[in-house]
């Protein structure tokens, strides 16, 4: 038989799960916390900035990502004596013990593979650039172009987490939501990280992109990247469904609202917090959104800088101009993602395509902000994964051949935000497959872009499964140099 129940029930304090006790007994620094991150006001150390270990430099973060790796030997790092050895076995000592993926891993030689394209010097910088990237070579002297960045993943998804997330395997923050969790928001009606997505002309079927990638891992989940989509409503769910009006649906989320918070006040939840809050934004972008997406007001000049594509919504000269419309109302973290820049075979043809989507818009987004007088608080950032192996992927031919992935070293590109303009870091080996002088590591990237938003990457964390965790976990040096 079962026992009889007691007469009186015991106070709600004694039937707390176990759960519930180890969440109330840190309500106290978890409560202060919360309200940090549903209102950054209340941490503001001056009217207009938040809270930050150090001055910034820069406001607010726009990240082209060039999905697939770009190929640096192609694009930025200019070797010109690889000529004489076109077709040459690349030398043991070179390649010494590197992992190959499974694409290369069984070729039976690897020939040294030049580019066939031009390059020439441009600017005051007297940066080499590829013919590729015409507009590009126009503003180098606004660029910061490093050249030895490494990484130790060799695959896609491996290689794109880490970059995003400072580790290769899933479940931890992105970037954007690790700056939105320390920065918080400066416009309540738009999201503080923002997604952007593009097909390139040479994207390929196997070419996924994962929401988890501008996800929040263990971060409260309003610190999530919100992605807009190109066509219908640009987020899901955003508009009122038929016959419901403004003051209808005000009704219905004070209602929910308030049913909420007593379940808040029950379960010690953050989550529910978060819901709370994010209700209450997708209200507010019920008004903004329109206005953000209404390009009517962009003169005719404007679409001409950005190109063609520029009216062409979800490409990405399309998403470069909606960037710097997010860029001017305050938006922390704007993510571009451009597919199609894993050149295993047709590299010739197939960079051409990509280099022609991305070219001119990113080169008019830079020019487009310095016009405005956001470029100095405006960190951007050009870049994919990984760069791309000296030999070739298969078969060499005398116009055409691919490049596998490769991790040793790669190039991106910095602007504005207190990066030294006109500067060019780092250094190659002859083959374009060593760095030689100054590399810079992932982390180390990560780390020289969380100071130059005020933040000292070892003290942005956040307690997860008993220990603290943070975006260069665990380790990671500010890049100086780099520096203005």
């Amino acid at each position: 038989m079962s026992p009889a129940a007691p007469a009186h029930p015991p106070p709600a304090d004694l039937q707390l799960s176990r759960r519930q006790f180890f969440g109330r007994t840190s309500a106290g620094i978890g409560g202060a916390a919360l309200a940090s991150l549903l209102n950054p006001i209340l941490l503001r150390a001056a009217p207009g900035g938040t809270a930050t270990h150090f001055a910034p430099r820069a406001k607010r973060v726009i990240y082209l990502f060039m999905h697939g790796g770009p190929s640096q030997l192609d694009l930025f790092d200019h070797k010109p004596d690889l000529a004489a050895r076109r077709g040459e076995e690349l030398p043991d000592s070179v390649r010494g013990t590197q992992r190959l993926t499974g694409m290369t891993s069984g070729q039976k030689n690897f020939p040294v593979t030049p580019s066939i394209f031009r390059f020439a010097r441009h600017g005051r910088s007297g940066m080499w650039v590829s013919e590729l990237l015409p507009y590009t070579a126009g503003i180098v002297d606004e660029l910061c172009v490093i050249r030895s960045l490494h990484t130790e993943a060799i695959n896609h998804d491996p290689a794109v987490t880490m970059l995003q997330t400072g580790h290769q395997q899933p479940g931890r923050p992105s970037f954007g939501a690790w700056t939105s969790y320390g920065l918080g928001s400066v416009n309540r009606d738009l999201p503080s990280f923002v997604v952007l997505t593009s097909r390139g002309s040479a994207a390929r079927p196997a070419d996924p992109l994962y929401a988890r990638l501008w996800g929040s891992g263990f971060l409260p989940s309003n610190h999530q990247g919100v992605s807009f989509r190109s066509g219908g409503d640009p987020v899901l769910y955003l508009s009122n469904p038929a016959g419901l009006g403004a003051a209808a649906r005000r009704d219905q989320l004070d209602a929910v609202a308030a049913l909420n918070r007593r379940a808040a006040a029950r379960e010690i939840d953050p989550e529910i917090e978060t819901r709370i809050s994010q209700y209450e934004m997708a209200y507010r972008m019920q008004t903004s959104v329109p206005g953000l997406l209404d390009l009517s007001g962009e003169t005719a000049a404007t679409f001409d800088a950005y190109g063609p594509q520029a009216r062409v919504p979800g490409t990405f000269a399309a998403n470069c101009l909606l960037a710097r419309r997010l860029a001017e109302r305050d938006v922390r973290f704007i993510q571009l993602y451009h597919r199609g820049w894993d050149q295993h075979y047709n590299l010739p043809s197939d960079l051409r395509l990509q280099c022609a989507d991305i070219d001119q818009p990113a080169a008019a987004l830079v020019r487009d902000l310095r016009q405005r007088g956001l470029l100095d608080d405006t960190l951007v950032i050009w870049g994919g994964e990984f760069g791309r192996t000296t030999y070739s992927q298969g078969k060499l031919e005398a116009a055409n051949y691919g490049r596998d992935h490769h991790g040793r070293c790669f190039t991106m590109w910095l602007a504005g935000g207190g990066v030294r303009a006109g500067h060019l870091h780092g250094e190659t080996d002859d083959f374009c497959y060593n760095i030689t002088r100054d590399p810079v590591h992932v982390h180390d990237l990560n780390a020289t872009l969380l100071h130059l938003l005020g933040v000292d990457h070892t003290r942005l964390t956040f307690r997860f499964q008993g220990r603290d965790y943070r975006l260069t976990d665990v380790h990671g040096e500010v890049v100086k140099p780099i520096l203005s």
